[in-house]
């Protein structure tokens, strides 16, 4: 009996430790019901979290390294959205307020939480450079980008700010994910859509089935990163498949040129049979889960073709 009995503490107080990983969550909208959704969860499951995100919503905004401001938070560079709330989205800090930092917003304000005022790639570089270092005196074991406000699907993920924060970190070689769900999720009233709940849910699930198979290695092998795509209207029980970044896209993306000049988008035609797992098509029903490669170096046979095809002038 006392064998079984400390057999049961060992194991349970193993399990708990073995688990809990230093996370840095990040996104490209600021401070969201979906960012504050999933820090909960996270922490709820016993993981450390650092939250650092742009003080702005910088959708398409991709790998830019930018800041806004190298002093304080300014309006100029951000008329349609600093302005109109006065500072950071959802009040996380205000307009004055130095360009980095914790956030001002009460409920915010217990040291996990900092903004930066500038692009999202600049808030992930600031939670692994700063933040992580402070904390944890590493670099994290896991970078969450997200979740997205949108899905993040076809061939437009090459400009997702999202995508941008998990490319970045893995290329730093920590394990990386980017997570987006639906429009769905947007909250900024409450900061509590129900839909973010259950998207966070669902986050910390996979996280644990990574977990589970990888044991004491790294959650992901390096050069390879993940982009997660939750449907609309998520419920806990969904299902999940394989998917792949392929060439069937949500959105035809074209210049509009009309005044004010900006993105004209048109539906696609019918997937393809070729085009069934790509995530854009995936993402519609169950949750699609893709492996991106880091960077852009090519596959063997794609270097292989380059050093044949340009053998004499590469002998130079």
């Amino acid at each position: 009996m006392k064998l079984r009995l400390a057999a049961a503490i060992a194991l349970s107080v193993g399990m708990s430790p073995a688990f809990a990983v230093n996370i840095l969550l990040s996104n490209d909208d600021g401070l969201t019901s979906n960012l504050k959704a999933l820090y909960d969860a996270l922490k709820a499951d016993g993981h450390d979290v650092i939250v650092s995100v742009p003080c702005s919503g910088q959708s398409g905004r991709g790998a830019a390294i930018v800041m806004y401001s190298t002093a304080t938070i300014i309006a100029d560079n951000d008329k349609t959205q600093i302005e109109a709330e006065g500072g950071c989205h959802n009040g996380a800090a205000a307009i004055g307020a130095p360009a980095v930092g914790p956030f001002t917003k009460a409920g915010y304000t217990g040291g996990d939480f900092h903004y930066v005022h500038g692009t999202p790639v600049m808030a992930t570089m600031y939670g692994l450079d700063v933040l992580a270092t402070a904390r944890w005196n590493k670099a994290p074991d896991l970078v969450l980008s997200g979740p997205n406000e949108g899905q993040n699907v076809g061939r437009v993920v090459v400009s997702s700010g999202t995508i941008g924060n998990a490319q970045f970190a893995a290329g730093r070689g920590i394990p990386a994910i980017a997570l987006s769900a639906g429009t769905d999720t947007v909250d900024n009233t409450g900061l509590a859509n129900p839909n973010s709940a259950i998207v966070a849910q669902l986050s910390v699930k996979l996280l644990k089935a990574l977990q589970a198979k990888a044991g004491s290695t790294a959650l992901l092998p390096a050069g390879v990163a993940l982009n997660v795509n939750f449907p609309n209207a998520p419920t806990a029980n969904l299902g999940w498949a394989f998917s792949r970044h392929g060439s069937y896209d949500l959105y035809n993306l074209k210049f509009k040129n009309t005044v004010p000049y900006g993105i004209g988008a048109g539906l696609p035609a019918a997937a393809s049979p070729e085009q069934a797992e790509d995530e854009a098509v995936v993402y519609k029903t169950k949750v699609a889960v893709t492996a991106m490669q880091v960077g852009f170096d090519h596959r063997p046979a794609g270097q292989q073709w380059l050093r044949l095809r340009l053998r004499d002038l590469l002998n130079q």
